[in-house]
């Protein structure tokens, strides 16, 4: 199928097929659109920004069709608000000159306008787990015209602990139906939930897993603590040599993204915003628009973007902490050398994440090139404090390798002295 004509769309979705400039379908479309078409069971392994979303939003809406009361007809389940958002974004781009209602329920904002809107009738529903089992419940979601299910991003699903969810929504959405299934990487949990949620299903992998974007740049620097972290950082957005244009900087907790969001904003270094998992749900996507249009230079964030969040011209991928779920690399880099063009991720390291950028080693097949910090550069001295957190990470990262291992920090039994009977004073 080398051309979108070939495999039979209407008018209306071609036409918006024509206006999106899309001239020919990718890899996964090619081989995931004839046989959902066709009603098959999918499961897609390939990594984000590959046309996932078009490979299984197109026989949805070709199934779909038009308007029609009362109840969605087809769902499709998203990690996170903000790939809940896009995918929102693609199907009304695609859907432009049908009357398909669309809506998205997620958390973070009220139900009210949710519940309304799904009460005025909608055809595709586009959804958190947590949110849609919560309207479930309180009884204003009608499941029993669902033809079609759809999880997209499985293995997030699963690593951010939904499964508890989708399994309740199995047991209460029509058996009769159509399931696709798409994730990035095909771990064991994800092959045991296919075993759940797919009936004979045609497999498509379009890429080798956890494989890294061949047009990104991978640096990896030793800097030995937070302070000296910060001190790059600044470094690298004030460097002119190597500018950095537009970059995502990554963070392994709320915390610290806000942290270094405050640091680059008091001291100037460029337009920032910042996204983590406290951030109310207009503020996340409104960080995002104006990232997305270049309102604003650089955005911190955790790794809620890390997937499926596609945005044109980043130029670095920062990862101020190395990630410790290790597919969260690949994705994370993702994100800068898209559309064929170059990007580059640099990745600070201090000495308990060396640990993880071994198994990171491992999952990608490649060893990661390590840079030297440039001499103006000031490495600072790591506080007392900080040494002795990385030295309990170590310990507890080599007693996950022996569990014999006994590390500096492992508890001993104090061993005390018997006491003495207490002798009764004569008065």
């Amino acid at each position: 199928m080398s051309n979108f004509s070939d495999f039979q769309l209407n008018k209306q979705l071609f036409n918006a097929i024509s206006d999106l400039g899309f001239t020919e379908p990718t890899p996964i479309q090619q081989k995931a659109i004839p046989p959902a078409l066709a009603g098959q069971d999918i499961m897609g392994i390939a990594q984000t920004g590959t046309g996932k979303s078009a490979a299984y939003l197109l026989p949805l809406l070709m199934k779909i069709k038009y308007h029609q009361e009362p109840g969605p007809r087809a769902v499709i389940f998203s990690p996170t608000r903000e790939l809940a958002m896009q995918i929102k974004q693609m199907a009304i781009a695609l859907s432009t000159y049908t009357d398909i209602k669309i809506a998205v329920i997620v958390g973070g904002t009220g139900m009210k306008q949710q519940i309304e809107e799904i009460n005025e009738g909608i055809d595709l529903l586009i959804a958190t787990p947590g949110r849609f089992m919560d309207i479930y419940l309180k009884g204003e979601l009608p499941l029993k015209f669902i033809k079609t299910l759809v999880l997209d991003e499985a293995d997030r699903i699963m690593d951010m602990g939904f499964m508890p969810q989708i399994r309740r929504i199995l047991e209460v959405i029509p058996v009769k139906r159509q399931n696709m299934l798409f994730s990035a990487t095909m771990s064991p949990k994800v092959i045991e939930l296919s075993h759940e949620f797919l009936e004979f299903p045609v497999k498509i992998e379009i890429t080798p897993q956890a494989t890294a974007v061949e047009t990104v740049q991978q640096i990896l620097y030793n800097v030995p603590n937070v302070k000296t972290k910060i001190n790059f950082l600044e470094f690298l957005l004030k460097q002119e040599g190597d500018p950095i244009i537009k970059a995502i900087i990554f963070a392994r907790r709320k915390s610290t993204a806000e942290n270094v969001y405050k640091f680059i904003v008091r001291k100037n270094l460029a337009s920032a915003r910042v996204i983590h998992g406290n951030k109310g749900q207009n503020t996340r996507i409104n960080a995002l628009d104006e990232f997305r249009n270049e309102d604003v230079r650089i955005l911190v964030t955790t790794d809620v973007t890390a997937r499926g969040i596609d945005i044109e011209n980043v130029s670095h991928v920062i990862n101020f902490d190395v990630p410790v779920l290790y597919e969260e690399y690949v994705h994370r880099i993702g994100r800068t050398g898209r559309a064929l063009k170059e990007g580059k991720a640099i990745t600070f390291c201090n000495a308990s994440e060396k640990y993880h950028i071994e198994k990171i080693e491992e999952l990608i097949r490649e060893k990661i090139p390590i840079g030297q910090i440039p001499g103006e550069v000031q490495i600072e001295k790591t506080p007392d404090e900080e040494k002795q957190l990385m030295a309990r990470e170590i310990d507890h990262q080599k007693r996950k390798e022996d569990p014999e291992f006994k590390g500096a920090f492992h508890e001993k039994k104090k061993v005390y002295p018997p006491k003495k009977p207490k002798t009764k004073r004569r008065k």
